[in-house]
């Protein structure tokens, strides 16, 4: 399973997660800043999970 982490998770989850042997790409390490919409189309490019703590990308999904 493979999972892109928001840069408003915890880094604390991301590292539990690759501690675990998950394939985790974390914003905050790749692309700190940019805008929710290349998130949501970069997470559904690689067909992975999208983790995240911030509720506006339910305006982007619903």
């Amino acid at each position: 399973m493979q999972f892109q982490a928001d840069e408003s998770c915890d880094a604390i989850i991301v590292h539990k997660l690759r501690e675990l042997g998950y394939d985790v790409t974390y914003i905050a390490e790749l692309a700190p800043g940019i805008e929710d919409d290349e998130i949501l189309q970069k997470a559904l490019k690689e067909e992975r999970l999208l983790l995240t703590e911030d509720r506006d990308f339910c305006e982007l999904v619903f």
